[in-house]
């Protein structure tokens, strides 16, 4: 790649970021942080955008749960069903509302009983393997292959295995901006902590 070739990419690039970087989590008012409570938030807005609605009420049910104080595996087990329900309705989380009640339950229990409430156990338990990490992922309800890398594209910032994570929606926003469709060489595009941010922008691309 030429240094003029490289510098029309960057550039391309950082006008993305400006337009549209901005990760899922952060819209939810999620301060990613490899702590226990933003984990899980991560995984619960995770878990909502695994249904089929739109990304913008998965984030306005996200932070209603937030809102709730539902911010921790255990305080998501002491909520009652129909809170859950409930809350999802307030934020428009409609036809899925109860099923994706009873995943977040589940799900709750699940992290609880296994990894004590805490992800960096399941993180630890996959040895650094990111494929792994994928699959425990796919043990929570709710969260199958698509929601496994939503929460690797939205991670991968504070969890340096998992760059570059750049799933096919993201790959086919890259191929309409023209830039590579190749994860590694998209990567070299931006500093590692804006992966999770290109990687957001991209989807949105798509």
């Amino acid at each position: 790649m030429s240094e003029k070739t490289s510098k029309h990419l960057r550039d391309r690039t950082e006008q993305l970021l400006d337009e549209r970087g901005q990760t899922y989590a952060h819209e939810a008012g999620i301060e990613l942080k490899d702590k226990p409570s933003p984990l899980y938030q991560l995984l619960v807005l995770t878990t909502l955008l695994s249904a089929r609605i739109t990304a913008g009420i998965a984030v306005a049910a996200a932070r209603e749960l937030r809102g709730a104080g539902w911010r921790t595996p255990k305080a998501m087990a002491e909520a009652s069903w129909g809170q859950i329900v409930e809350a999802l309705g307030r934020a428009h989380y409609k036809r899925y509302d109860e099923s994706t009640a009873t995943a977040l339950g589940k799900s709750a229990d699940l992290l609880n009983d296994r990894w004590r409430g805490d992800l960096r156990r399941l993180r630890g338990e996959a040895g650094g393997d990111p494929d792994r990490i994928r699959e425990l992922l796919q043990e929570f309800t709710g969260i199958g292959p698509v929601g496994a890398e939503i929460f690797c594209r939205e991670a991968q910032g504070i969890w340096p295995e998992l760059r570059p994570s750049f799933d096919r929606r993201a790959l086919d926003g890259a191929g309409k901006y023209d830039l590579p469709k190749d994860p590694e060489k998209l990567a070299e595009l931006v500093a590692p902590k804006d992966l999770p941010r290109l990687a957001a922008a991209l989807v949105r691309a798509a």
